[in-house]
């Protein structure tokens, strides 16, 4: 492999050749990376054409020069690289970044398929994490307009404001939010923001960056102590040290408020300060309006359903380790959907619409996007609801009006239904890690 990667373009050649006489479809994997690479100009820049043809001549599949397809049809193919194939994959990938070898040593525990990471376009931390940001009261946020979206957490009293106009320049955020330490994992291409508590059952507390590689389409990002790579979806690590180690980041209810809304609900709301020592363009849509305003992706993802667009939006829950999947347009529709997933009984209530943004990237101009919508989910128990007379408000079978907070459903005589973990993401992202989950299809 080494001499297929070399910078003798004709030695490459050679080396190609040879794979191609051997008909070896393990080497599929080399040769899509080396595609890749072409692609990016990191190596063999006239090489791709070669590189084409020698994977249509040993997989018979005929996907000329599109990396993207050649990266679906391998991910749906259980092929497996040949031996020292992550050593190599590293060094590749470290001439674009030296920092991703630290990844992808050998032997390293993985939980899967390193053919599947692929370079997100920055470098390692290039999307610098914030950390212990600063806040500041509502009343001094004034660079905020009303109907812009924030995420919007609150634990033990203590609420938080974290606006995406900030967020998508950093994608991380690592925090103390009512004593609870906490790490906001926010992926824009698959437009999952998740709050996780980073303090595992031993009591290590692991703060995270962006790693600057992805799969699926989704960040992967890592932890500082060992570097191992963490699965931003799931919580959990899949590749490094702590792979064995049966870790799995608890779920912190978070919700994608209009900031109006949420300064309503939470007056005493502190609120990320611009000023956050990074020098960006901290206004609505300069990161990615132009990726949120379109239909098509970034990098390809083999698991995909048709159920949905790509990009519609979902409302995903996991319960008892079965996921399922609400269209955000259906939720808003009803206001509040009462469901039951395994065997719990669920209400969702989205009753404040649409966020819609009128943004402007700092690539492609004015865009105009639906960034999501205020989504929380509680346990019902045998209770049934429907809308109540406002959008903070439910009332039970009986006409008994129940209070949405962030915590619970309250209830008119101190009853509390606990609130479930859930968050927003695009369906194709959803749907790549959990491509057993239901898609919610009732009234």
């Amino acid at each position: 492999m080494r001499a297929v990667a070399g910078d003798d373009l004709e030695t490459a050649r050679n080396a190609v050749k040879a794979i191609v006489a051997k008909g070896d479809q393990r080497f599929a994997a080399v040769l899509i990376e080396l595609m890749r690479a072409s692609q990016l100009q990191i190596l063999h820049a006239d090489g791709r054409t070669a590189y084409a043809r020698a994977l249509e001549a040993i997989t018979g599949e005929l996907r000329g020069e599109n990396w993207g397809a050649w990266v679906q049809w391998y991910d749906a193919t259980d092929l497996e690289p040949p031996p020292g194939f992550m050593r190599w994959k590293a060094e590749l990938l470290g001439r674009l970044d030296p920092a991703f070898d630290q990844f992808l040593a050998e032997g390293v525990p993985t939980s899967i398929r390193i053919e599947e990471i692929v370079w997100g376009g920055v470098a390692f931390d290039g999307i610098p994490a914030l950390d212990q940001p600063k806040f500041i009261d509502a009343d001094r946020a004034d660079y905020l307009e009303p109907d812009e979206p924030v995420f919007g957490i609150q634990i033990n009293g203590d609420a938080r404001a974290y606006p995406l106009r900030i967020l998508d320049w950093h994608e991380m955020a690592n925090d103390v939010v009512g004593g609870t330490p906490v790490a906001l994992a926010y992926c824009t291409l698959c437009g999952s923001g998740i709050a996780y508590s980073s303090r595992v059952d031993d009591g290590t507390v692991y703060e995270f960056g962006s790693s600057g590689l992805l799969m699926r389409s989704n960040k992967l990002m890592y932890d500082r102590q060992t570097h191992s790579l963490w699965n931003q979806f799931t919580g959990r690590p899949v590749v490094g040290p702590l792979v064995d180690k049966n870790l799995r980041l608890e779920r912190i209810p978070i919700v994608v408020a209009r900031w109006k809304d949420w300064k309503s609900e939470h007056p005493s709301t502190r609120v990320l300060d611009i000023d956050t020592g990074f020098e960006r363009e901290y206004t609505l849509g300069a990161a990615y309006a132009g990726y949120f305003a379109t239909p098509g992706l970034m990098f390809p993802v083999r698991q995909r359903s048709a159920l949905l667009a790509a990009k519609a939006r979902v409302f995903g829950l996991e319960i008892n380790g079965v996921p399922k999947a609400y269209s955000l347009d259906r939720l808003v529709e009803q206001k509040v959907t009462n469901d039951k997933i395994a065997l719990s009984n669920v209400v969702l209530v989205a009753a404040r619409g649409i966020i819609t943004v009128e943004g402007r990237s700092a690539r492609t101009g004015p865009s105009t996007y639906r960034a999501g919508g205020e989504v929380r989910a509680y346990e019902r128990g045998e209770r049934v609801f429907a809308p109540g007379p406002d959008s903070h408000t439910v009332t039970d079978a009986e006409g008994k009006e129940w209070r949405v907070s962030e915590e619970a459903l309250e209830g008119p005589a101190g009853e509390r239904l606990p609130r479930i973990a859930g968050s927003l993401a695009y369906w194709f992202g959803w749907n790549a890690f959990h491509p057993e989950s239901q898609l919610y299809s009732g009234q």
